[in-house]
């Protein structure tokens, strides 16, 4: 797995994708977890643990110094969190 991400370029928007896509994809299956079981019906945090995923890629890929990558990550992490907090004040309201 090293040698495949290690080619990456160190560039920010490859960071924003992949600190979008995989909170993104985890997402999806914790909204329909969320809406297809009983058991997770009030489970928002869910949503809050697929962005804390991007910890991890910060971690990995500041290990293999790809500094700019893991500015997109963060920055994606930040929009992610954003986006949560707009809709957890959406189902209060």
């Amino acid at each position: 797995m090293t040698k495949l991400f290690s080619s990456l370029k160190n560039k920010v928007l490859i960071g924003l994708a992949i600190g979008l896509g995989s909170p993104l994809m985890l997402g999806a299956a914790a909204w329909y977890l969320m809406h297809h079981t009983l058991v997770f019906k009030k489970a928002d945090l869910l949503l809050i643990g697929c962005v804390a995923v991007n910890l991890i890629w910060v971690k990995y890929f500041g290990n293999i110094n790809k500094e700019n990558i893991v500015r997109g990550i963060v920055s994606a992490t930040f929009l992610c969190a954003f986006a949560f907090f707009f809709y957890k004040v959406s189902q209060e309201a």
